[in-house]
């Protein structure tokens, strides 16, 4: 129970750290974010209504008190200025969906992937399978979303023609699976890579060779006690990357012209919205946070072995 309640703390005091850079970074960017939103034609009294708003016209002592009070401790985020009686939290709940659909079939697809690859790579070591998976995993890593996203397009969509274009409204699986493909590929070949070095791991433990012995397939061998003690590592590689796929998804939304909440903090950056941006950057936070809690969670499910003391 004390580790629980000590992780729940760090985590608060990383909320609550990331919340604060957020707030001083966005109001060290030069520019008057009123003009950026109204435009320097506008208005003084609606310049004046909107600095009020968004209270800039506070010390910053002031702005800060009321970010942390008022905005994320009510869980609201704040009020948008350009939509009396919306809140922050309600046009994030309504962007999350997409996003959360997109990191989920992400991941999904990455374990497809590297589970395999990665259990194939360990039990061939050394040989050209093996060597093989390992270009193709470095491949993975080393090519940017921002350039296969557009690469799986032109292939997929303009030369094959096998899916519409991001513009005709894809949805259901024909719009979700080149994001998810784009997504995913890098983080299949980080996990495949930690596969393969956990199966080797366990390959050379003692029960291994006990279970050979006692006369018990490969397969089994493999798929009951080898893979199932080297997924522990795996599972945090997993839990550590969700926080890097929602991150991942800003550029990948913007590239398929997706809705979802990349696409949202992209539009509240251009138009300077600092409650939107605040809003999207912790509600990442808090997501990366509670899968990180949950990782630590399955340890004990995964191998009961684990005990927290």
């Amino acid at each position: 129970m004390n580790y629980w309640i000590r992780r729940l703390g760090n985590s608060l005091l990383v909320i609550w750290g990331v919340a604060t850079l957020v707030f001083v970074t966005l109001r060290l960017v030069p520019g008057d974010p009123v003009e950026s939103i109204l435009g320097e034609t506008a208005l003084a009294v609606d310049k004046d209504n909107l600095r009020q708003c968004l209270g800039l016209d506070q010390p910053l002592w002031a702005q800060y008190w009321h970010f942390v009070v008022d905005e994320v401790a009510s869980g609201s985020f704040g009020e948008l200025c350009e939509e009396r009686g919306v809140t922050v939290m309600s046009r994030l709940l309504e962007a999350i969906g997409p996003t959360v659909e997109l990191a989920v079939a992400s991941m999904l697809i990455a374990a497809i992937l590297a589970l395999p690859a990665g259990v194939m790579a360990a039990l061939n070591r050394g040989k050209a399978t093996d060597a093989s998976l390992a270009v193709v995993s470095l491949l993975g890593i080393s090519i940017p979303n921002f350039w296969l996203g557009p690469m799986l397009l032109i292939l997929f969509s303009l030369t094959l023609q096998w899916l519409p274009d991001p513009g005709a409204g894809m949805e259901g699986i024909s719009g979700l699976l080149l994001p998810a493909v784009t997504l995913g590929t890098a983080l299949a070949a980080k996990t495949s890579r930690m596969t393969r070095a956990s199966v080797l791991d366990s390959l050379e433990q003692d029960y291994v060779r006990t279970a050979r012995a006692k006369g018990l397939s490969e397969r089994v061998v493999v798929g009951k006690h080898v893979l199932r003690n080297a997924l522990i590592p795996v599972v945090t590689i997993m839990g550590l990357q969700f926080g890097a796929v929602l991150a991942g998804a800003i550029v990948v939304e913007k590239v398929f012209a997706r809705p979802g909440l990349g696409t949202l903090l992209l539009e509240a950056i251009f138009t300077r919205n600092y409650r939107l941006v605040q809003g999207c950057v912790l509600l990442i936070t808090f997501a990366n946070v509670g899968v990180n809690l949950v990782t630590d969670m399955l340890y004990t499910w995964i191998d009961p072995r684990v005990k927290l003391r």
